[in-house]
């Protein structure tokens, strides 16, 4: 774990950076209170600091208040080193965000005791951090392919509309359907079937840009929403994706499979306009087409004329 030591003092410095490394810390030093703020800001910041209480540039106590205004996560423990010990002097660092405090001169001992404290508090709180982004996973995620799952997608797709609108950029949408994927499970059995979702899921993922956003919208079916995608671009997308499940053969411990799926595209530009569920009607209507012109095609939806009495 990364621990930061900031004190002016160069010899006190020392003398723990010293302790700390002894006790397995990875350390990093700072003379001031501006270069102690300066670490604390970097994008992988030491988890630990040890602070001066009084220090030229910035004192520990402004230190801390910083960090605690910035909120950031992980969450960064602080201990103030202070000569100070009237009661209101103390209550004033602790307010300003420290979570511990040792007087000066240091005994090795309690400051071994209140670093194991704090090492302690910040493996806690990586736990939590880590079960409460297991349930977020868990009500986003589909479990089987990794994509997001449709409650995700709907507001993805709601947000995503909203900037279109505010910035007056295109946005389309691609809804797909592995073809005949009933006979795999009827066939081979469901172990083929997820084998066979986990893969189109990789192919149609490795299709799309870092900011497009693929879902698992039901059974065989996946929704991606291309934000700045009009409707010629969107189609090119589509049939790079049905290009990418039909290039080769599916792997799978049931043996080699050829897959195939059909897509249908539609485009903010169109008579959906901004609308969330009249533009997935109408890509879902787009599929439809595919799906009852052959399969293993790509359409957009035709407007259709009409007819005057």
């Amino acid at each position: 774990m990364k621990a930061l030591i900031a004190d002016d003092n160069a010899g006190f410095r020392t003398v723990l950076e010293r302790m700390l490394r002894k006790w397995g810390y990875d350390v990093m030093a700072a003379s001031d209170g501006l270069a102690a703020w300066a670490a604390l800001q970097a994008p992988d910041p030491p988890r630990l600091a040890i602070l001066d209480w009084m220090m030229p540039g910035l004192d520990g106590v402004e230190v801390c208040r910083r960090v605690r205004e910035e909120n950031r996560e992980p969450y960064i423990y602080i201990l103030l080193l202070t000569a100070k010990d009237t009661a209101e002097e103390l209550v004033e660092g602790m307010e300003a965000g420290a979570d511990d405090y040792l007087r000066k001169p240091v005994d090795t001992h309690e400051l071994r005791a209140r670093v194991r404290a704090g090492r302690r508090i910040l493996d806690l709180q990586e736990e939590v951090v880590r079960g409460r982004e297991a349930l977020r996973k868990l009500a986003t995620c589909d479990p089987l392919t990794g994509l997001w799952n449709r409650n995700a997608m709907l507001e993805i797709l709601a947000r995503e509309l909203k900037r279109a609108k505010r910035e007056l950029s295109p946005l389309s949408l691609l809804m797909a359907d592995l073809d005949h994927f009933k006979q795999v499970n009827d066939t081979l059995g469901h172990a083929a079937g997820d084998a066979v979702l986990q893969e189109a899921a990789r192919r149609m993922t490795g299709c799309v840009r870092p900011y497009d956003a693929v879902c698992r919208y039901g059974g065989e079916e996946f929704l991606i929403v291309l934000p700045g995608c009009d409707l010629a671009d969107a189609t090119l997308r589509a049939e790079e994706i049905r290009s990418a499940i039909a290039a080769s053969p599916f792997q799978i411990a049931e043996g080699n499979l050829n897959v195939t799926c059909s897509l249908g595209v539609a485009a903010s530009s169109g008579s959906a306009g901004f609308d969330a569920f009249a533009l997935t009607r109408e890509a879902d209507e787009a599929l439809y087409s595919a799906k009852h012109n052959g399969r293993n095609r790509v359409e957009i939806l035709t407007p259709q004329p009409v007819t005057a009495r």
